[in-house]
């Protein structure tokens, strides 16, 4: 026989040797079969002793926080965001991008740029392109007046503004669902 000492869930601490002086042995020592013995030292960790049994362990889940909701906020703000049917970037030098293209095309707009001139820049600087593209996620361009890039530009902090508050509403629920990242009905 061996025995063995076990935490509150069942882990092993130590190990002894029967053959031990039982004043040395701690006073919650239990006694164990040599399989049981094996099977613990083969398995630390993964196998706890539970009435008498050898049985696998599972550790406890802990709780979701809302910083694993902000990780996951972030991701899918990042992921990027459908705009006119096509999808477009949105990590954070995209979002950049866009609000500075934002800002030119209502500079643009201020200086007249009409719907369907796809060469608004040129009023910003002549040597601008003639006319102006924004890349989709998938490398196709995707010509833009100036109109449509200040929607554009909107597109892209409603995108994210949508997913703060869908954040901010996952996190009020006690508890945080299981499945928050794997769910998109929490996200759409």
């Amino acid at each position: 026989m061996k025995l063995a000492q076990f935490d509150a869930v069942g882990l092993p601490l130590a190990f002894y040797d029967s053959e031990i002086n039982a004043d040395t042995l701690p006073e919650d020592a239990v006694e164990i079969t040599n399989d049981q013995w094996q099977e613990l030292i083969n398995n630390q960790g993964q196998r706890r002793f539970q009435d008498g049994e050898v049985v696998e362990y599972q550790p406890p889940k802990l709780a979701l926080t809302g910083a694993d909701v902000d990780r996951e906020r972030d991701r899918r703000i990042d992921a990027g965001f459908v705009f006119d049917g096509v999808l477009f970037q949105s990590d954070e030098g995209s979002r950049e991008n866009i609000a500075g293209a934002k800002s030119a095309a209502t500079d643009a707009l201020a200086l007249d740029a009409s719907s369907g001139d796809f060469g608004w820049q040129r009023l910003l600087d002549p040597d601008a392109s003639e006319t102006f593209k924004w890349i989709a996620t998938d490398n196709s361009l995707h010509p833009m007046d100036a109109q449509t890039v200040v929607r554009f530009g909107y597109a892209a902090m409603a995108h994210k503004q949508d997913m703060i508050f869908k954040a901010r509403a996952l996190k009020t629920m006690d508890p945080i669902p299981a499945d928050y990242a794997t769910n998109d009905a929490y996200w759409v």
